[in-house]
């Protein structure tokens, strides 16, 4: 029980020492990963339009 217990209190102040990121950082890291994933969904859109089309007019005919 006193291993967990020690455990529990090194891990605390270990997290204490973590350099969090501020309320505006997280919400511009938030919008900068939605963007890029939003963006690189309508890049691997495009090219998957692109592709069928061209499979459809030179090879399926």
């Amino acid at each position: 029980m006193s291993n967990i217990t020690m455990f529990l209190k090194e891990a605390k102040s270990e997290l204490l020492k973590v350099n969090w990121p501020s309320k505006n950082q997280i919400i511009n890291y938030t919008i900068l990963v939605i963007g890029i994933s939003i963006a690189g969904a309508i890049f691997l859109g495009s090219l998957d339009f692109g592709f069928s089309y061209l499979l459809k007019t030179f090879i399926i005919k």
